[in-house]
């Protein structure tokens, strides 16, 4: 398994993740449709054009963070994860447009004992999120609760 174990992980470490993403106008549609989200951003292009400084739709932010922090898993932890505890400080400081080819980093924030799972540890990632100009377009703080390396 790619993933890795909780001791693997180092203050600081960086994954500068190989998958880069150019996100398509079907992308945006289905992902804001699926989730039910009625935003003329995302769906309405005569109201972007005339109606909103951005000039066209803009992607569906909760599809920027999830492909993200889905892009992290297979280099961090696939496998070697309990599930996640939570997201925290998500920020969305530029628009992400169809076409736009995103590339992303992680670096591992901070990491700590589980103190009422002694199998498990708990480490903060921080994901970003560049577009092909190096432009950050997102970026978050995942907590996960992570295995262990098996005792021998």
């Amino acid at each position: 398994m790619p993933g890795l174990y909780y001791e693997e992980f180092e203050i600081g470490q960086v994954f500068d993740h190989p998958i880069r993403r150019t996100v398509t106008e079907t992308d945006n549609v289905m992902f804001t449709t699926m989730t039910h989200n009625p935003a003329l951003l995302h769906l309405d292009e005569e109201y972007c054009k005339n109606e909103t400084e951005f000039g066209q739709r803009i992607v569906n932010s909760c599809f920027t963070l999830a492909v993200m922090v889905g892009v992290s898993v297979y280099d961090t932890t696939l496998g070697t994860t309990v599930g996640n505890l939570g997201w925290d400080e998500v920020r969305f400081p530029a628009p992400v447009f169809h076409g736009d080819t995103l590339h992303f980093r992680t670096e591992v924030a901070d990491k700590r004992e589980s103190k009422s799972r002694p199998n498990n540890g708990i480490v903060i990632f921080a994901h970003y999120a560049y577009n092909q100009r190096d432009e950050l377009v997102a970026n978050c703080k995942r907590t996960g609760l992570m295995l262990k390396r098996p005792q021998a």
